[in-house]
């Protein structure tokens, strides 16, 4: 499926292909703080298959429990996240913000990861089977 999107001021615009049925819901604690609510949802883009239109994002390392290093990428203007990616050379695989996304309306998550750590008020979400981690 073929998406667009930007950030809340339009500064950072983009496309990609993705695979609908791979877009996910994550609740680990990092992304409940990186998204300043209480999970995030993300839709998987290959490397070749998102290229940004406009705009450089702003980025930030975060380095997860794992040692493994995350490039989280936002507008520097109004601070909407975009994108998390892997650090380092290789294929990477772009995880966009669904919120930033045109076409959010048409993508309901499959799988929830991290559901251990789920806000205890989160009423079920029944379309998406749960992992405790990922």
């Amino acid at each position: 499926m073929k998406i667009d999107g930007s950030c809340h001021c339009g500064a950072i615009a983009y496309e990609a292909e993705i695979d609908p049925a791979q877009v996910r819901i994550c609740h680990c604690t990092d992304c409940q703080v990186l998204s300043g609510t209480a999970f995030r949802i993300t839709a998987p883009a290959r490397e070749q298959d998102f290229r940004l239109l406009r705009g450089e994002p702003a980025q930030y390392l975060k380095t997860a429990e794992s040692g493994r290093v995350r490039i989280q990428a936002f507008c520097r203007d109004c601070g909407s996240p975009l994108y998390a990616t892997s650090a380092g050379e290789g294929p990477r695989i772009f995880g966009i913000r669904a919120g930033t996304i045109r076409q959010r309306r048409e993508l309901t998550p499959r799988c929830q990861f991290w559901h251990r750590s789920a806000l205890p008020w989160l009423p079920d979400i029944a379309c998406a089977e749960a992992f405790d981690t990922q």
